[in-house]
């Protein structure tokens, strides 16, 4: 351990690797770059947005039987999103990096490649690769910004930095290649980790991440929407778009100053069995409605999809569907594809059941992605039993989930007071087409003595049934029949 002087306030900074070549000052959050004879003073480094991560600096754990500190991060930001990369010392004195997104972990050490590398430009995801004698399917390809940076690091970084890197996965193992570098490729190998599972100490707790997260230079989460004003909550650091509950503007909340996307456009009310904000109490965890979403497919089926978040526990998916509610999460552990139609997870084979494209046509809230309305994914479904696995495509990203379905007693049973909303409506009054019925007896008694008078009367009341019957029907089809 070496201690130095901050060359921008005095305060004493421990490089605690041999390794580390930069430090940012916990005081000034002055850069400081380590040379062999002195510290020089790099000028200011962004603070880090505090996010909903429950890892911080100090935090300690146990990687592949060998313990590890948390030493420093760099937060890194993309078009659809951002995450964290903490740096972590062992105690044997290597290093490795613990990648933080969206609730999902990886712990990678660098390795040596022995064969030839593919170049960024032909990275593909849901493509296929030969890497170190093992195939790997390609998870993300992406280019991003370091926004921020905290603690040692084993490299120069600041604004302006860019990373080029590609993810990719094999059942539970995971390989990152770094592209930063123009003539060297660097391969970071290692697997998918969950918290528990490293034994971590010293993690924030659910009071020190309410209280910390969303507060960047003195703001809160609570944000107004910059093209109407509303007021919404928000998860800073960890959702990166909102869509305003009120004017349906997309607002990228990625950074310090929110920013319209996309002005929202004149949307219907749409009735939905949960509603925004709803809590639930699932395994034992607070969580919380963030997000919803209506989607259809090409076959014009409509569901529902509800964003939930828990300060420890992360992300969670309900889907509801006109038959059934189905809970689901991402999976850690990919499925390994054979020729044919199948995916095998272990030892269990799940068949190919539906393969559709899944187009959003209605949104609000908080979301981990940037998403909008016309957002499109290329959705493939595997089945075995009740169990679904669903892989989603799109252009730099392919994605697996797992879901089983969910009763709705235990729907009630988790929210509550909270189920309310499109099928408390539709008892109260029904789809609209059950309001255009009884219109439609009511229009049929009233012109009952003149259809008998006349010939051609008749026409008129079948031009004002349709009238009624057909839009009422049209937009129950549209909002999957919670109207």
């Amino acid at each position: 351990m070496q201690t130095v002087s901050c060359p921008g306030c005095g305060a004493p900074i421990q490089f605690l690797s041999t390794a580390s070549v930069l430090a940012v000052c916990g005081y000034c959050k002055s850069t400081v770059i380590k040379d062999v004879a002195s510290v020089k003073d790099l000028g200011k480094m962004a603070e880090v947005l505090e996010d909903y991560s429950p890892i911080q600096i100090g935090t300690s754990g146990v990687f592949a039987a060998t313990a590890f500190t948390v030493i420093g991060r760099i937060q890194l930001r993309y078009p659809e999103g951002m995450w964290n990369e903490w740096y972590a010392l062992f105690a044997d004195g290597k290093t490795a990096w613990l990648s933080d997104a969206s609730g999902q972990y990886t712990f990678t050490t660098e390795v040596v490649s022995t064969t030839a590398l593919p170049a960024f430009n032909t990275m593909v995801p849901a493509r296929s690769y030969l890497i170190n004698g093992q195939r790997y399917m390609a998870a993300d390809v992406r280019t991003a910004n370091c926004i921020a940076g905290q603690g040692e690091l084993p490299f120069q970084v600041g604004q302006g930095w860019q990373t080029h890197t590609a993810d990719l996965r094999a059942g539970g193992n995971f390989i990152t290649l770094d592209y930063s570098e123009p003539e060297h490729t660097r391969l970071y190998a290692g697997q998918a980790v969950t918290l528990e599972g490293l034994q971590c100490q010293l993690l924030r707790d659910e009071e020190q991440i309410q209280t910390s997260a969303g507060k960047f230079k003195g703001k809160v989460s609570a944000l107004s929407c910059p093209a109407c004003g509303s007021s919404t909550p928000v998860l800073p650091g960890v959702t990166n778009t909102l869509i305003c509950p009120a004017c349906h503007a997309q607002v990228d909340i990625s950074g310090p100053t929110a920013q319209v996307l996309a002005v929202g456009s004149s949307v219907a009310q749409v009735y939905t069995t949960l509603t925004l904000g709803a809590a639930a109490t699932i395994s034992g965890r607070a969580y919380q409605i963030i997000g919803l979403m209506r989607l259809c497919d090409n076959q014009n089926t409509v569901w529902t999809e509800y964003l939930l978040h828990s300060p420890r526990a992360g992300f969670l998916w309900l889907v509801e569907t006109d038959q059934e509610w189905y809970r689901a999460s991402v999976m850690d552990e990919w499925p390994t594809l054979t020729q044919g139609d199948t995916a095998m997870l272990g030892s269990t084979a799940f068949q190919k059941h539906v393969h559709y494209p899944a187009k959003v046509i209605y949104a609000i809230g908080a979301f981990n992605w940037r998403v909008g309305v016309g957002y499109q994914t290329d959705n493939i479904e595997f089945q075995n039993g009740s169990t679904i696995l669903a892989a989603e495509m799109t252009g730099t990203e392919l994605t697996w989930s797992q879901s089983t379905p969910v009763s709705a007693d235990q729907i009630s049973a988790w929210f509550g007071n909270g189920v309310q909303g499109g099928k408390q409506g539709q008892d109260q009054i029904g789809p609209l087409k059950n309001v255009a019925y009884k219109w439609m007896a009511i229009i049929a008694l009233l012109n009952f003595i003149p259809f008998l008078a006349t010939d051609d009367s008749w026409i008129i009341i079948a031009i004002g049934c349709a009238a009624l019957y057909y839009p009422a029907k049209y937009l129950d089809d549209l909002q999957g029949g919670d109207s």
